[in-house]
């Protein structure tokens, strides 16, 4: 059984003292961050996700839409348990890969073929299934003789190549993405495109945050439209799509 289900998901980050008037009224008027309010001590806080709930289950493919600090990144690491709510209860079933982050789980000092392990037994593979899959992930970066070296003499579009070589050759019953990762040169990048919609279509459930509709409307079959942390709207991509385009029209006019 794979399932996803979060229930009255709170999420509060502390602050320093806000004491400019100024930018909190100006804060308040565009739909840029999460909201500000007072935590349970008095401190300000950044309320970042405010009591959502949702479930998901196999077949689900989620796309998370929403302006700049909506809540999308925040809400893919508390499904991948990086983060945990303020207030709520979160229940993850199945295998989760989280590509939100290409630098997590790299060792700058190890070379590309140990991190190649390093990387793989921080995203949930054995040192079993990592031995099996090391050549083709290797083959996958095209990165050759380059993998005897430390990772610190690497390009940062050489450290992406391998970080998505290994994050896309998991076996994941969920896969949890935050935009579609620019991995170097244009032929390269397409090569990655078409194993990232393979291995999209392998999961048994997506939740992708993209700005981009086009790649959202391929790999997705259901959508939820954050603001300030809170839900707006939830259902069928196109429906939802079309909700955020006018809503970003209505506040471009200032409505």
């Amino acid at each position: 059984m794979v399932l996803v289900k979060l229930e009255n998901i709170t999420l509060d980050f502390p602050v320093p003292a806000w004491k400019s008037e100024r930018r909190r009224s100006s804060s308040q008027e565009k739909p840029i961050g999460g909201q500000l309010s007072a935590g349970r001590s008095g401190h300000t806080v950044v309320r970042a996700l405010d009591q959502l709930s949702l479930t998901l289950g196999p077949g689900d493919r989620l796309a998370l839409l929403g302006h700049n600090g909506a809540g999308k990144t925040t809400l893919l690491r508390v499904m991948a348990k990086l983060y945990a709510p303020t207030h709520g209860r979160v229940t993850i079933q199945g295998r989760v890969a989280p590509l939100l982050n290409l630098a997590f789980g790299m060792d700058m000092d190890s070379t590309g073929y140990d991190n190649i392990f390093i990387r793989g037994l921080f995203l949930g593979m054995s040192k079993a299934e990592l031995r099996k899959k090391a050549d083709a992930i290797a083959e996958f970066s095209e990165l050759g003789d380059f993998l005897d070296l430390p990772m610190r003499t690497y390009s940062s579009g050489m450290r992406a190549r391998l970080a998505f070589a290994i994050s896309t050759h998991v076996e994941t019953d969920i896969l949890l993405l935050d935009e579609v990762v620019a991995t170097g040169d244009a032929r390269f990048f397409r090569k990655a495109n078409q194993k990232l919609e393979s291995f999209a279509q392998e999961s048994k459930l997506l939740v992708l945050a993209s700005h981009s509709n086009e790649v959202l409307r391929d790999l997705c079959n259901k959508a939820l439209l954050l603001e300030h942390g809170r839900v707006k709207a939830f259902g069928a991509i196109d429906e939802v799509i079309e909700t955020y385009a006018s809503s970003k029209i209505v506040n471009a006019k200032g409505g």
